[in-house]
């Protein structure tokens, strides 16, 4: 095969999507593939930084210009955050490859504010502040409730992680939050909320572990479909870009990534429907995925799970999905329907 011809691959701009668009072009040449043009292209999310992605439609806004471009020869490949992406993708474009999973929990995250900084703030009006320095007190989800109290202000434009933190939390303000990973913990530090919700893959690919207060356990609050890992998005019919980043798949995170778009996608879940899924590795060729479907006000939570071939992935997921529908998911999700404006095939 002739390497010599560039692949052009497309990524959004953000400090995080140019990570994993890196990591991409490294992993596709040193598997000796031909080097990788980046692409930046600015997409609808990127430019309405102002508003709340539940009144936008979603996080499918930050790959539809991507894939566009994909669709009408403009780059060969595109790179995403796999839980970004629609449920269901348009017709002539296919998932060629996802990177090693890194971890897909949901972090939480407390500000570092040193008594004397002028940033602190007093400790009767917000009793987490004056613990924030010591992220090594929590070691339970009993612990983080204590030391957050019961009216924390939580950071997070995820109506799948309010809708689930809501049941820890009943009282507490979740507050959107937008922007690169820098810009949200600034605020944080500065004071803006008691915490703030990210997923850890995030933090811990940009350097910022360290940040890590606790991580959710998926008892708690079960991440998004496809959290952590990284897709790859071709044209079907493209065969010589398949062939490059064929070397580059992990076959446990495209199983996973496979049975938890299977599960969304039977659901029928939107942008705005707060769905989780989370596949773990049991032994060679087993897996197992838990999926949940919750109102939007923490007040109902469905979990249902499904172990299997890692072959048989697709039909997994569908598979929790149909226990999901058969134990009242549907009259959550269309409980949801009946709330929200109409858009179209884009799941957060």
């Amino acid at each position: 095969m002739n390497h010599a011809e560039e692949l052009r691959l497309g990524t959004r701009g953000s400090q995080l999507a140019l990570w994993q668009a890196n990591t991409v072009a490294a992993r596709i040449t040193g598997a000796g593939g031909p080097p990788c043009r980046i692409i930046v292209i600015k997409t609808d999310g990127d430019r309405l930084q102002e508003r709340p992605l539940s009144e936008l439609g979603g996080k499918g806004l930050f790959v539809k210009e991507i894939e566009d471009a994909l669709l009408g020869g403009a780059i060969d490949l595109a790179v995403h955050s796999s839980k970004d992406m629609p449920a269901i993708l348009p017709e002539g474009l296919t998932v060629a490859a996802a990177l090693p999973r890194e971890d897909p929990l949901d972090a939480v995250v407390f500000p570092v504010m040193a008594k004397g900084s002028g940033l602190m703030v007093e400790a009767n009006d917000h009793p987490s502040m004056a613990i924030s320095h010591q992220p090594s007190a929590i070691t339970s989800v009993d612990d983080l409730v204590t030391l957050l109290g019961q009216a924390p202000r939580v950071g997070t434009s995820s109506v799948r992680r309010v809708a689930q933190l809501t049941r820890l939390f009943p009282n507490g303000r979740f507050v959107p939050m937008r922007g690169n990973l820098d810009t949200r913990l600034r605020k944080l530090d500065h004071g803006d909320y008691d915490a703030i919700v990210l997923a850890a893959a995030g933090l811990r690919r940009l350097g910022f572990a360290s940040r890590i207060s606790f991580a959710l356990p998926a008892s708690a609050c079960v991440p998004a479909p496809g959290q952590g890992i990284v897709a790859v998005e071709i044209r079907a019919d493209d065969e010589r870009t398949r062939a490059e980043v064929a070397p580059i798949d992990d076959p446990a995170a495209s199983a996973a990534l496979t049975a938890e778009r299977a599960m969304v996608a039977a659901l029928g879940g939107g942008c705005q429907t707060p769905i989780g899924a989370l596949t773990t590795t049991i032994d060679a060729g087993t897996i197992e995925i838990v999926g949940l479907v919750v109102a939007l006000d923490g007040s109902r939570a469905i979990r249902k799970h499904a172990r299997g071939s890692s072959a048989d992935a697709a039909a997994l997921g569908a598979a929790v999905a149909a226990q999901l529908l058969n134990d009242g998911a549907d009259e959550i999700l269309a409980q949801i329907d009946s709330r929200q404006s109409p858009v179209v095939g884009r799941q957060s």
